[in-house]
């Protein structure tokens, strides 16, 4: 099956997919739309954004999918895959493996992708080497109000000097054998609870929505107020939608959301794909000279000491 990017001769297989595409970037879906919609294919034309999609042309139908990587991260994301009516395709791995090889190429040592549970990808990205590694659901927290009761509970923007304990309360929360695919925050984005630094969210913003990632300790007291005031607190909103990404490692967080009327989307798998393991304290290996006839060594009598 052929594989190669998408160009301006594709124009009319993206427009007949328009709305035949499944997406796997939750985040970036709520804030920026539709990846095959005219914001997503603007997209394209930044030279400096790891941004790549292909297009294989099987025999029954063409597919489509794409890759993203920013600049930094040890990891890269699937897009999509089109068209959503076709996610059987047995060339569909082929593709998917196709997307993966590039983002080896952008240095990235795992991807990920977003689907819910219930999705016919599941077995075309097993095939292609991704398992899960943990659930979420995304809360819309939109209607939710600001009270009297949380106005003394301000959040503030992060500031360099919060890194420290911002990745210290990260590595309490995410379980340490998801620290390789979900490292600490490293840059100046989003907001922490100014009372005594046990609250985090970062932020995902775009032209449609904002998407809060919450690191919030579970012995944190009035839980439900500040995430009410976060949300009542949020700058330059304009009217969109906010939505609240709830990971498995934080799901005693869904209850408080229901209290506060939020809506929860169906339960997504996050899925992984390891490229590469990162090996810490390395030692350079000794080559053995040339002149050195080494022979394996050889146990004929153990003797045990009673």
């Amino acid at each position: 099956m052929p594989i190669r990017p998408l160009d301006l001769l594709d124009l009319p297989t993206i427009a007949r997919y328009r709305n035949d595409v499944l997406t796997l970037d939750s985040a970036r879906a709520l804030t920026r739309g539709h990846p095959l919609g005219t914001m997503g294919l603007l997209a394209y034309i930044n030279p400096a954004r790891h941004l790549y999609a292909a297009i294989a042309n099987g025999r029954d139908v063409a597919l489509l999918g794409g890759v993203i990587h920013t600049r930094g991260e040890p990891f890269a994301r699937l897009l999509y895959l089109a068209p959503s009516s076709h996610l059987g395709n047995p060339e569909l791995p082929v593709l998917i493996e196709h997307l993966t090889i590039q983002a080896g190429e952008w240095k990235a040592f795992h991807v990920l992708a977003e689907v819910e549970e219930s999705s016919e990808v599941f077995p075309a990205l097993r095939m292609a080497g991704f398992s899960v590694y943990a659930w979420q659901k995304l809360w819309d927290v939109s209607l939710i109000e600001k009270t009297e009761s949380t106005s003394s509970l301000s959040w503030r923007r992060v500031q360099s000097v919060d890194l420290p304990t911002v990745q210290s309360l990260h590595y309490q929360i995410v379980p340490p054998l998801l620290h390789p695919v979900e490292p600490a925050p490293n840059r100046v984005v989003g907001f922490v609870h100014s009372e005594n630094m046990k609250c985090y969210a970062n932020v995902t913003s775009g032209m449609y929505g904002i998407v809060l990632t919450p690191l919030i300790h579970p012995d944190e007291h009035h839980v439900s107020e500040k995430i009410s005031a976060l949300v009542a607190s949020l700058p330059d909103r304009r009217g969109r939608k906010v939505y609240l990404n709830v990971r498995s490692y934080q799901t005693w967080l869904e209850p408080v959301l229901e209290d506060l009327g939020a809506l929860a989307s169906p339960r997504q798998a996050v899925m992984v794909k390891h490229l590469a393991r990162l090996i810490k304290n390395g030692q350079l290996a000794h080559a053995v000279p040339t002149n050195v006839n080494v022979q394996p060594s050889r146990i004929s009598r153990m003797d045990v000491d009673e």
